[in-house]
């Protein structure tokens, strides 16, 4: 689970791009934080970067689940 120390630098949001589940390798919509939703990994992504390819980690054989990162954290950039 990500954590903070600072609440004053962070805002909640109710974007859909949080609600999404995207694929390995494929190109992260938002730099931020993503977690595996089969086993909670967590990687950080900047900008223009693309997640982690499939072979990045494994699960248990004895999972069942698929390796799809989920945005848990959108870091925004001032323009």
């Amino acid at each position: 689970m990500a954590l903070y120390k600072y609440v004053q630098h962070l805002d909640q949001s109710q974007h859909a791009n949080f609600d999404k589940e995207y694929s390995p390798g494929v190109a992260a919509p938002d730099p931020g934080i993503y977690r595996c939703t089969g086993c909670g990994d967590e990687i950080g992504i900047a900008k223009g970067h693309n997640l982690p390819p499939q072979n990045h980690h494994q699960h248990s054989p004895f999972s069942a689940s698929l390796i799809r990162w989920k945005l848990v954290v959108c870091a925004v950039s001032i323009k």
